[in-house]
């Protein structure tokens, strides 16, 4: 009797399912529930990523924007069938939990610290993101965190960490809010802020934050694709979310994350990553 292994078969699967969610294979009709940061959805990149993906494979994509902690949450109970995320811990515990399968890297950007142009807290000399937030911690200036576990909150607790400062009232506010939220606090506030830079471009226009600290490694900010396990959650929609994974990191949608924001900003929101570069 011919033996086949298991990962043979699943890695099979996968390549089949992601063949077909890039060739001209028959649309899969129904529904489809995508949990994801609310960074993608407040910067305006779903709605250029989306419509197309419903148009081609007649599937109604149900998008639930929260933070990343939830976005998790709500994969881990199979409340939706496929994940967008930007928080690398969380997502590689939640796969070696089983509650994930086939992780995707599709794009990334950075984090930013943003704040009033007049930088009370002199954080744009900063050497690193570290230092910048020690030094707005040591003049209480006043920051408006996101609090809610999304990936912008964890990196910004690593921050903190990082720093050795623990931040409190009454010069720390945790807002419990989105990003596109939270930058409208700081600016009514004239607080300092984390925020992606797909959001703060998506919103520059609206406010009177500058960027004040960029370019440390330590804020870079990659987002992965992850599909609900099937055999934790049957009932979820798996066939949809390969075709979904599929099309993020195929060509044209990897084209569409390059594309996105260049006539209006006049620089990429997001750089694509699934298909390295020639």
């Amino acid at each position: 009797m011919t033996r086949i292994r298991i990962g043979a078969v699943q890695g099979l699967l996968t390549s089949c399912l992601l063949f077909l969610a890039v060739s001209g294979a028959p649309a899969a009709e129904g529904r489809l529930r995508l949990s994801t940061t609310t960074s993608t959805e407040n910067s305006g990149l779903l709605d250029a990523l989306i419509p197309p993906f419903e148009a081609r494979f007649r599937v109604t994509v149900d998008v639930i924007p929260v933070g990343t902690g939830k976005a998790l949450k709500l994969a881990e109970g199979g409340d939706v069938d496929v994940t967008l995320v930007h928080a690398p811990e969380l997502e590689k515990l939640f796969v070696k939990q089983g509650f994930g399968v086939n992780r995707r890297f599709v794009m990334y950007n950075d984090f930013v610290i943003v704040g009033p142009p007049q930088d009370v807290a002199k954080i744009t000399d900063a050497a690193d993101a570290r230092e910048a937030v020690r030094r707005i911690a040591e003049r209480t200036a006043l920051f408006i965190s996101r609090g809610d576990r999304s990936g912008t909150h964890t990196k910004e607790l690593s921050l903190w960490k990082k720093a050795g400062v623990n931040p409190s009232l009454p010069w720390y506010l945790e807002s419990g809010r989105g990003m596109g939220a939270v930058l409208v606090i700081a600016d009514q506030k004239r607080a300092y802020t984390l925020t992606d830079r797909g959001t703060y471009l998506a919103f520059r226009r609206k406010l009177d934050l500058a960027i004040l600290v960029e370019g440390d490694p330590a804020l870079f900010n990659p987002y992965h694709v992850i599909a609900v396990n099937p055999a934790k959650r049957p009932h979820v929609n798996y066939l949809g979310a390969m075709l979904l994974i599929g099309w993020l990191t195929s060509p044209e949608g990897q084209q569409i994350i390059a594309n996105f924001g260049m006539k209006e900003f006049g620089q990429p929101l997001f750089i694509p990553a699934a298909i390295p570069n020639r």
